[in-house]
């Protein structure tokens, strides 16, 4: 593979600030990526709150047609703590840093609004993801036993992880 088909194949993406104009597409990646999705207008309902706030990935590379979004993350800064209350990466895209870049915006927002600590919760069969939060240095603080339920109706245990500033 030459490298023109590898810059043809792979996407660059932006992280940029959320806004109201992303939220059919930030649903939609949501509804791809979990059992019980947020829909549009919860996701609008939550980005009216002062305290919550979001980035994307959009695709950059304009040889690949339309400018995906690649991926967003929705967190909140209230008392000096913060928490990331959602995070997808859409599957054309994993394995390309988006999760990590997402990340990275979010803790760096919520440094600057004066949070001391993050928060997530995580499902403990998606092992992507808390490997992920053990490499930004996010640490397992509790267990939520049978806290999400899959589609089929199964049910499995949260990670509660903390990452100190």
């Amino acid at each position: 593979m030459t490298l023109i088909d590898q810059w043809l194949r792979r996407p660059d993406f932006d992280i940029l600030r959320l806004t109201a104009s992303e939220l059919a597409d930030v649903a939609s990646c949501h509804q791809g990526r979990f059992a019980h999705p947020w829909s549009e207008d919860e996701i609008h309902a939550l980005m009216r709150q002062d305290t919550v706030f979001g980035f994307i990935a959009r695709q950059t590379n304009p040889l690949l047609g339309r400018a995906a979004l690649g991926g967003f993350v929705l967190a909140r800064v209230a008392g000096g703590e913060g928490e990331i209350l959602t995070i997808a990466v859409d599957s054309r895209f994993a394995r390309l840093g988006l999760g990590w870049r997402l990340m990275l915006a979010a803790l760096s927002e919520a440094k600057r609004r004066g949070a001391e600590s993050m928060f997530l919760e995580v499902d403990e069969t998606n092992h992507p993801a808390v490997g992920l939060y053990r490499r930004l240095n996010f640490q397992t603080v509790a267990t939520r036993k049978a806290y999400y339920k899959g589609a089929d109706g199964t049910r499995t245990g949260a990670l509660v992880m903390r990452l100190d500033f």
